[in-house]
């Protein structure tokens, strides 16, 4: 039996939408196949977006979609992708795989597919190997309304009026693929080029002056962040970024971002996304829990500078990453999906959400075909992984407020060195006063009775969805309903409610108040 604990009454914070973010890179069939197909495609299609890729991601309401990269953003130069297609230029994706980028999806497409999807757009400039005029040239090409060339330009080419971006990332993983860079030189770029991301309203310069993250009408700017457990990068930039800055200003920025990725074997080896023990099922959630200690450490030092938690952490990359699929490119990083994936997710979102002081945006990689993704496509067919489930069971804690809680747990696991809590939750109160309750149990082999304990709200009734199975089960484009959610058996209590959680399942809890 595991005691679970809620005060629905004690807000925490909010856990913004853009939590469950995602991330689509010009890698692999993750554009191109899965997202993309071009309007002549027998695939049906709107505009050239994948019309079940549409409907799916709908469903799951991604919130904000982050691209082109990943390391493709800082060789990508945004005006080899508008235009008449016949006319762009072609280049050699050097980081993924060596094949023909053709760039027929650019600012144009993303935009599109951003709209068709109803979801924020987070665009990620070339900081190393682009100029500050480039960069400065594609936020007026994307967002100024009024005559320039730019403006212009856009108009000819079929847009007249601007698109909104909501986020703007000033360079990607400047530490390594984008320009091996020191931190403080990092920092000083960092500066150079935001100046130039401009607010070109100036009704939304006004308002922009001291919002923070949660202003809507101005381009947030995201700085690049560490890898890992990177501290001398984070220390490095905060201090550059707010060196001789006005602290109303938080750094000129609204986020620094993270990354970091599952690896059950480590970086060379990474092991099997299908074939694995026990022992290693539970070294692969030991190192997704890692990711709590990366946001109490950088956070830590965030806090040194910005005290008040107005920049956001930003985990714009994480999933687990295993080797490739056999018989697939290298390059292409696909990958299957299996229930471990699933609570890897259902372990990283809980963590965002007992962390949404401070983390304000997270972007799985990657959202088709790449990595931990949400959905896989094969020619016309397309399924439903384990992971787009868990978004789908997670959804309502979207833009609601996390409250207290705490659920007992108990060290599982077969190794000293990798064991785990058995539980993972979160509990959060929407803004019709239901509350939501999400948990993973880790456990392969062990049933967890829980007994929770809610006050600050009397429940009337409630309702529970779980996604379980056994640990290496999949859906395949042979078998794509394999694993999916049902309801699930859950008891109002005299001052909450109980259920049994089956091992290797996540569930979310519905609590409502109301008749």
């Amino acid at each position: 039996m595991a005691n679970y604990y809620i005060n629905a009454a004690n807000k925490k914070s909010r856990i913004h939408k853009e939590i469950y973010g995602h991330f689509s890179e010009h890698l692999g069939r993750c554009i191109y196949e899965g997202i993309y197909v071009g309007e002549n495609s027998e695939i049906p299609n709107v505009n050239g977006m994948r019309s079940d890729v549409v409907e799916a991601l709908k469903e799951i309401r991604v919130p904000v979609l982050r691209w082109p990269g990943g390391c493709f953003a800082d060789e990508y130069h945004w005006k080899d992708g508008i235009g008449p297609k016949e006319n762009r230029k072609k280049m050699i994706n050097t980081h993924w795989g060596g094949v023909v980028e053709d760039n027929s999806f650019g600012t144009h497409e993303f935009m599109e597919f951003c709209r068709q999807l109803g979801c924020e757009t987070y665009v990620n400039g070339n900081v190393g190997s682009g100029t500050v005029q480039e960069m400065s040239e594609w936020v007026e090409y994307m967002t100024f309304n009024g005559v320039s060339p730019m403006a212009d330009l856009r108009a000819k080419n079929g847009h007249p009026e601007p698109w909104k971006v909501d986020f703007f990332g000033v360079g990607n993983e400047n530490w390594g693929c984008g320009g091996n860079m020191t931190p403080e030189y990092y920092g000083n770029l960092y500066r150079r080029y935001q100046t130039y991301v401009r607010q070109y309203n100036s009704d939304m310069m006004a308002a922009a002056d001291d919002q923070g993250f949660d202003e809507e009408k101005k381009i947030r700017k995201i700085a690049c962040g560490a890898n890992v457990d990177d501290t001398e990068w984070t220390e490095g930039v905060m201090k550059t970024l707010f060196r001789h800055c006005d602290p109303r200003f938080h750094g000129n920025a609204d986020g620094l971002s993270l990354h970091y990725y599952t690896h059950p074997e480590g970086w060379d080896i990474k092991g099997s996304a299908t074939e694995f023990d026990e022992k290693t099922w539970y070294k692969t959630l030991a190192k997704t829990w890692y990711m709590e200690d990366l946001i109490n450490m950088h956070g830590a030092i965030m806090d040194q500078y910005d005290p008040q938690k107005k920049l956001g952490m930003i985990v714009d990359e994480w999933g687990t990453w295993f080797t490739v699929e056999p018989g697939t490119n290298p390059g292409f990083l696909y990958q299957q999906n299996t229930m471990r994936d699933a609570l890897v997710a259902c372990i990283n979102l809980n963590i965002f959400n007992k962390h949404s002081d401070r983390v304000k945006m997270a972007c799985i990689a990657q959202m088709v075909n790449v990595l931990q993704s949400v959905l896989l496509t094969e020619g016309a067919k397309m399924v439903k992984t384990p992971t787009w489930h868990v978004f789908n069971l997670f959804k309502e804690h979207q833009d609601a407020d996390l409250v207290e809680s705490f659920i007992e747990t108990t060290k599982i696991g077969e190794e000293a060195e990798y064991m785990v809590p058995n539980l993972s939750e979160s509990a959060s109160v929407d803004a019709k006063g239901r509350l939501h309750v999400t948990i993973g149990n880790l456990s392969v082999t062990q049933a967890e009775n829980i007994d929770a304990h809610i006050t600050g709200m009397e429940g009337k009734r409630v309702k529970a969805e779980i996604l379980t199975n056994e640990m290496h089960a999949k859906n395949t484009f042979d078998a794509p309903d394999t694993v999916h959610s049902t309801t699930h058996d859950v008891k109002l209590t005299a001052d909450g409610f109980g259920c049994v959680l089956p091992p290797c399942s996540v569930v979310h809890i519905t609590v409502e108040s109301s008749d």
